[in-house]
Formats: structure tokens, C-alpha cells, sequence
């Protein structure tokens, strides 16, 4: 997270295991059992780790390394894990794969929490209190990611957003697991933080176009 550009779908490929976690003063080392996610990969390649992008530093045949840094142990999840804690794993897109959830880069924009889990006929609703940066870039029917898995979003709420999984994805992820007060990564959809980004810049160039006045000009030697 925050070290590359790598960009992946929020498709889980297989869930891996927590095998340790070493916190420094500010920055961590994990090492993950795996296996699906191990085909291919090499050092330096990164891994959607439950929603925060890490960046490969050496491999097993049952595992991989990698180092968080602090601004990634700070914004995240990650800190508060122990050993055993199960994690939802994706390799990054290539391009030769299919595009089966949406854009997820593994910045994650805040730690959200569960309110409540819903059983709705074969689906599971669960609404999650989100901080305002996650609430602010998400809309409804647009796709949110949540520990790393693509989302749709069912409704947005003042203070939290509500989202619904398929039987298929309680199934194969974590998010199955998920109970009241579950803490979980939360990122927003890429193109909505580019049009959120750019209209507020828009907004900011007509503020400062507005205050531009002939005595400020003047002022400045156009006069």
C-alpha cells in the first residue's frame, strides 16, 4: 500500500492465513500462507491483502513475506490482526485477465465499521459505518471495496453505507464471517475519487476567478 501503482478487481482468488506478525516502531512485517496466489509471483510483485496492497519481499513454498509501512499500519486493519486471522488474497490484473469486479488499487481511505448483518432471501445486507471520506466518493449501485472484495452498494445513510453480498462471495471471502462490530478496510471507487477530485478543483478555480477583482490587478502591475 502507497508504494506502487498496482491495480486489481476485489475478486478474491483463495483466503490465506495470517502465519505472523512482527510491529515495529512504526512499521510491520506479515508473513501469509498461501498457495494460489503463489503461482506466478515474484519479489517485488503485489498482493491484495484484505483490501491493502503489499508489496512481495520473499516467498515460500507455502507463503509470502511482506513489510507494511507505517502510513499502511496507521490507515488499516492490519495492526489489530493475530495469527490465524484468515485474509481475502488477489494477485494484481494483468492484462490479459477479465475485469470481473471493479478498479481497486489497495489505498485503502479508512477502517470502517459493521452496525448490523441481515440475512434478505439468499443474500447477506450489511451496513457498515463508514468514516466520511469512504461516504463522500460512494454512491448507490456504484461498487465499494470491503476488506479487499468488490461490493455493490445497496444505499448510502448520513454516517454509514449498506452493502449486499451473493451467497458465492460469503462463501469463498471473510466477509461471510462478518458480525456487529467487525472492523474492516474500506476503499472507495476509483473513478469516483478522480470526478470528486476534479470537481472540487473546478470549484476552488471559480472561488479564486471570482475574487479576482481590477483593484487586485492593479495592485499586481496589470493596471
Amino acid at each position: 500500500m502507497w508504494g506502487g501503482s498496482s491495480v486489481f478487481t476485489g475478486i478474491v482468488e483463495e483466503v490465506g492465513r495470517l502465519r505472523s506478525l512482527r510491529i515495529g516502531a512504526k512499521s510491520a512485517e506479515v508473513e501469509i500462507d498461501a498457495g494460489v496466489v503463489l503461482e506466478g509471483t515474484h519479489v517485488g510483485d503485489s498482493i491484495l491483502t484484505s483490501g491493502v496492497c503489499l508489496t512481495v519481499t520473499a516467498l515460500s513454498g507455502r507463503g509470502f513475506r511482506a513489510d507494511a509501512m507505517p502510513e499502511t499500519v496507521r490507515r488499516t486493519t492490519l495492526a489489530a490482526l493475530r495469527p490465524g486471522a484468515p485474509l481475502n488474497l488477489e494477485r494484481a490484473l494483468s492484462f490479459a485477465a477479465r475485469l470481473g469486479g471493479h478498479l481497486v488499487t489497495g489505498h485503502v481511505d479508512g477502517v470502517g465499521t459493521v452496525e448490523a448483518v441481515e440475512a434478505e432471501d439468499t443474500a447477506l445486507v450489511v451496513i457498515i459505518a463508514a468514516p466520511p471520506a469512504v461516504r463522500r466518493l460512494t454512491v448507490a449501485q456504484g461498487s465499494l471495496a470491503v476488506d479487499g472484495v468488490s461490493l455493490t452498494v445497496v444505499r448510502t445513510h448520513a454516517a454509514s453505507v449498506t452493502v449486499s453480498l451473493i451467497p458465492h462471495t460469503a462463501a469463498v471471502t471473510t466477509l461471510g464471517a462478518l458480525a456487529r462490530g467487525t472492523a474492516v478496510n474500506l476503499e472507495a471507487d476509483l473513478i469516483g475519487r478522480y470526478v470528486m477530485t476534479y470537481l472540487e478543483r473546478a470549484a476552488e478555480d471559480t472561488r479564486g476567478a471570482q475574487s479576482l477583482t481590477w483593484d487586485k490587478l492593479a495592485e499586481a502591475g496589470f493596471a
